[in-house]
């Protein structure tokens, strides 16, 4: 494979070029009781900038706002050449329902705020970051829409919400000639591959970039946890640990730990390290645009960056791909067996998409 952070994608059905590994920002403040403080934080984005990395992703709520601000901070002098990703509906104040969710004063409302945090007129890329199921769709899109005409944002997007869902509003937003979602943030890695179910043949067919977050999937497929510490009896989910979080949220259970196993294999087989392995493992995919990595120090991140180098066997990554296969489910499994295809086309060779 052998890619570089210069080996710019373009994003979806448009045509701006990304890098092909996505600066997570989440990490940058320690408000969350983990991260990185100022100083770090800087290193982390001179690292990814100067090795050639454009594409960099936050959250208007990420570390209360100072993921955001850090970032106002760093790009002042190549704001131009940076693509910068951001998200609102996640609540902005507690006890304010209007802060939160995805409708029209809330959108409005969050851009407002994710300008003046990011010190900039416009954002490159805006992601509604939590589909809940309130809004009405036409609501949203137009408010988008709108906010493109306005030059303050330049594409949409969408993560975290259900494919069909998805799709309509791409259909709606064609039919209507209102900008379309180009890309499409999932949780995507080894351990979590429901979204090749639909989400991402969604994504294929409606034009968006897929962009995986958590392709380590927490820290799992780094090695980093073992099986004493599926023994632990901590269920809170606000622990400053990322370790309690992946036991609370479940991210911790003897199949994740037996993938990570494989995962470590194939790295000692290759000379390479675990993270590695497990991201570029997610860049296989064709409709993968970019992964996020989420580093919180520059040799976290540097060995991160090492992914883009990764060069797979067939054989390993058969392997990877046996030790994480998911059943697809109706009717996807249905339709993809031989009994179908042979119930459909009879005995001819008929090529198909999937």
């Amino acid at each position: 494979m052998s890619l570089t952070l210069d080996t710019y994608r373009l994003l979806g059905r448009s045509g701006l070029r990304v890098s092909p590994l996505a600066l997570g920002a989440a990490t940058f403040g320690t408000e969350w009781g983990w991260g990185a403080e100022r100083d770090e934080a800087r290193k982390l984005f001179d690292l990814y900038v100067e090795r050639g990395g454009n594409f960099v992703d936050t959250a208007s709520t990420y570390t209360k706002g100072s993921s955001e601000r850090l970032l106002g901070e760093f790009t002042r002098e190549n704001r131009e050449s940076l693509v910068l990703a951001t998200k609102y509906t996640t609540l902005r104040r507690p006890g304010d329902p209007n802060s939160g969710g995805p409708h029209r004063k809330s959108l409005f409302a969050s851009v407002e705020a994710s300008l003046r945090q990011l010190n900039t007129d416009y954002i490159d890329l805006l992601y509604l970051h939590v589909w809940d199921f309130t809004a009405p769709v036409e609501e949203i899109l137009r408010g988008m829409d709108d906010l493109v005409r306005q030059g303050k944002v330049l594409y949409v997007a969408i993560s975290n919400a259900p494919a069909w869902q998805v799709s309509r509003m791409q259909a709606i937003a064609g039919l209507r000639g209102w900008s379309p979602l180009v890309a499409l943030q999932i949780e995507y890695s080894l351990i979590e591959r429901t979204g090749e179910r639909d989400l991402i043949p969604m994504a294929r067919e409606m034009g968006l970039g897929v962009l995986p977050y958590s392709p380590l999937a927490g820290g799992v497929l780094t090695g980093k946890y073992s099986r004493d510490d599926l023994n632990t009896t901590s269920t809170a989910v606000d622990d400053e640990t990322r370790r309690n979080f992946n036991i609370a949220n479940g991210a911790l259970t003897e199949r994740n730990l037996y993938i990570a196993d494989v995962v470590k294999e194939v790295a000692g087989e290759m000379g390479r390290t675990t993270a590695q392995v497990g991201l570029a493992w997610t860049l296989q995919n064709p409709d993968v645009t970019a992964s996020l990595v989420g580093a919180r120090t520059p040799a976290q991140l540097e060995d991160n960056l090492g992914a883009l180098e990764v060069d797979f066997t067939a054989s390993q990554l058969a392997r990877l791909n046996e030790a994480s296969a998911i059943e697809l489910g109706f009717p996807h499994d249905m339709l993809a067996s031989d009994r179908m295809r042979t119930v459909v086309h009879g005995d001819m060779n008929v090529e198909t998409r999937r």
